[in-house]
């Protein structure tokens, strides 16, 4: 017997699809939390995301530590500069993947820069990343016209190839990107790097309404977003959330506590319950 189209569709459809599907029909947005992997162990960040999805994170990205994170800014860099001196590695993160699915079945999406890709071999890093469960791979500094063939194999195999479109993105280069795109649009809500921002960006609804009206395809906001207020604020007008500094810096101010997972789960859940 064979299967309808809509059931190769599905069948298709990896864990961030189906995902987005499943909000859809709850009536619900996407809350993305992003923590760096090894910060401040590899144990631990095994523990912050079961606690994470019990806490109502709907996506995890783990950020892969690099010593030049452009895209990051101070929070998140001191966080990559602590994981790498821990010894945290693309190997040991993908272990760390393998190990999270005898217990999870959240969409993992790994942040990394194009330089760990580049020495595993891209295909190679594809192929590893798929068995271990990655769903998801985003990489701020491989724009979309350089990232064709790796997006073309990483499809293939399943890997969902996350692209990014910024606010001084041109409508040509926006249209360009939502032809290609999978899994969800990155929108960056700012120009410059990650962090924690009193406000929001003024012209951040008219901006991200005009992404919207030219695809189907969820867009989730991420960049400057740390607090509850923000949260429900870029909920009422995006597909979801994406929420890191705020989030690792929670983890910073809980380093050598026993109940750090307990208090920075709590910290998460009061953000993607509002």
């Amino acid at each position: 017997m064979f299967a309808s189209p809509e059931e190769e569709i599905r069948t298709c459809m990896n864990r961030i699809d189906k995902k987005f599907i499943q909000l859809k029909n709850q009536n619900k947005k996407a809350f993305i939390a992003f923590i760096t992997a090894g910060y401040p162990d590899l144990s631990t960040t095994a523990r912050l995301v079961i606690t994470f999805e019990k806490n109502g994170v709907d996506i995890i990205e783990l950020g892969v530590p690099f010593s030049d994170p452009l895209a990051d800014g101070p929070m998140i860099q001191e966080a990559s500069g602590y994981s790498l001196g821990q010894g945290t590695n693309l190997v040991k993160i993908l272990d760390l993947v393998r190990q999270l699915r005898k217990h999870t079945s959240l969409p993992i999406c790994l942040m990394t820069y194009y330089n760990p890709v580049f020495c595993f071999g891209e295909k190679n890093f594809v192929d590893q990343a798929v068995a271990a469960g990655v769903d998801g791979i985003i990489i701020p500094d491989l724009p979309y016209e350089e990232a064709r063939e790796f997006s073309r194999y990483a499809n293939q195999k399943g890997l969902v190839n996350i692209c990014f479109i910024s606010p001084t993105s041109s409508a040509a280069r926006i249209k360009a990107i939502l032809k290609v795109a999978r899994g969800f649009i990155y929108y960056v809500s700012l120009t410059g790097v990650t962090g924690s921002r009193k406000s929001l960006a003024a012209d951040l609804k008219i901006k991200l309404a005009a992404v919207k009206k030219l695809t189907t395809k969820p867009v989730c906001v991420g960049f400057g977003i740390s607090c509850a207020q923000q949260v429900r604020q870029v909920r009422k007008i995006s597909d979801g959330v994406i929420i890191g500094s705020a989030i690792v810096a929670k983890i910073k101010e809980n380093m050598g506590k026993r109940n750090l997972v307990q208090r920075v789960g709590s910290f998460v859940g009061g953000l993607s319950n509002v």
